[in-house]
């Protein structure tokens, strides 16, 4: 299963509706909220989660969406609310789950994500090839890239980012993995100078688009420092100035990740058509950004979206995928002896103080990541030693 999202070409009365139907789901779901919340200190009512909204969705269905006040919620696809009563019942189940790290559900608001979901009652409908998409409830729309082939589905999902409205669906297919390989094995060090160092000498640089839109996107937000935006607490409402400001931000912020996510598919790809075994280090991104020094960087590059990628491209390109052990020493070891030494961050050459080595340091570190197996011994019949979590245990051969 995989899924196909696309960019919708509208007009202004269909954004208009469409942002009344993002505005009735997320009425639904804060009203299930609060009503949810409510009946927890009255303890003649009993039940889970799941049952509470069950009956608070028939009271919406045949109580208040009947009185006059509430008129306006006809006027959209009674598939909206009933999707959002579903939504907020997963959010729930998801924070009860005691192996979840997921927090307790809050209330929506309109300048966070727009989006809605719409789904047929009537089993999955077929999505024809073309420039034009008919979506269950709600009609037929254009889209500004072709869909490529003829599938089927049944929940399709609406959103807004910067402006500009998408439709995804999930397709129930699998695509045929492409057997293509080059080359068997290869290591990849992922770094800030050089964005993947590989072992057999290729290196991938970051985009020199993002940085040029970052420095637009910083001084966009140097000339409005001094603009007064809106503060709820103090009772000051946006200026419209101030939702232009926002609406450029948000364009530039979409834009940045655009850059990102067509970068990072585009190398993943390469290297899934290119490699039969890809190693990466399981790399802690956590605490990597706790660097101030380096957490700009770091989130510009998307590391661990890179392992994402990779790690669901391996059923579409039938690869095989390793994760490293993040204790591993790939950068103190030499690739050559199996020496381990310091290596403070700003030292970018490898100076093996055992045989003399010199190379690169994130070459190395690609090095030794393709000699790595699951049991901590390296492949190279030069030089193999054991690792464990906590560094060099011993030298083990394996001639």
């Amino acid at each position: 299963m995989y899924a196909i999202k696309r960019e919708l070409k509208l007009n202004n009365k269909q954004k208009s509706f469409f942002a009344g139907c993002a505005g009735f789901s997320r009425f639904v779901y804060n009203h299930g909220l609060s009503l949810l919340k409510a009946t927890w200190d009255i303890p003649e009512i009993s039940g889970s989660d799941s049952k509470r909204l069950d009956g608070i969705k028939k009271v919406f269905t045949n109580i208040t969406k009947k009185q006059e006040e509430y008129g306006w919620t006809n006027k959209y696809s009674s598939r909206i609310y009933q999707n959002a009563f579903r939504d907020l019942k997963k959010a729930f189940s998801r924070w009860r789950n005691p192996q979840s790290k997921a927090n307790l559900p809050r209330f929506k608001k309109k300048k966070h994500h727009c989006s809605f979901t719409v789904d047929s009652s009537n089993g999955k409908v077929l999505v024809k090839e073309g420039k034009q998409i008919k979506i269950p409830t709600l009609g037929t729309f254009k889209l500004k890239e072709a869909i490529p082939d003829n599938c089927v589905s049944q929940t399709f999902t609406i959103s807004r980012e910067a402006g500009k409205w998408y439709v995804s669906f999930a397709v129930s297919a699998c695509k045929i993995p492409e057997m293509k390989h080059s080359q068997k094995r290869v290591g990849i060090d992922l770094g800030v100078k050089t964005f993947a160092t590989l072992s057999d000498g290729n290196t991938f640089e970051t985009p020199s688009s993002i940085k040029k839109a970052k420095t637009k996107l910083g001084k966009i937000q140097w000339r409005n420092r001094n603009k007064v935006h809106s503060n709820r607490r103090s009772g000051i409402s946006a200026s419209k100035n101030a939702i232009k400001y926002y609406q450029k931000l948000r364009k530039k912020h979409k834009r940045i990740s655009n850059i990102r996510e067509d970068f990072l598919q585009k190398t993943t790809t390469l290297l899934a058509k290119t490699y039969q075994h890809i190693l990466i280090e399981d790399l802690n991104v956590k605490g990597m950004m706790a660097n101030h020094k380096l957490s700009d960087a770091l989130s510009s590059l998307g590391l661990y979206r890179f392992r994402e990628l990779l790690s669901y491209k391996q059923e579409c390109f039938g690869f095989l995928l390793t994760i490293v052990d993040r204790w591993f020493p790939s950068s103190k070891t030499c690739s050559v002896c199996g020496n381990i030494q310091d290596m403070p961050l700003q030292q970018r050459v490898y100076r093996c103080q055992n045989c003399g080595q010199v190379m690169d340091r994130d070459f190395n570190a690609s090095k030794n990541l393709e000699s790595w197996n699951a049991d901590g011994l390296s492949v190279n019949p030069e030089r193999s030693r054991r690792v464990n979590a906590c560094g060099l245990e011993g030298a083990v051969s394996l001639g």
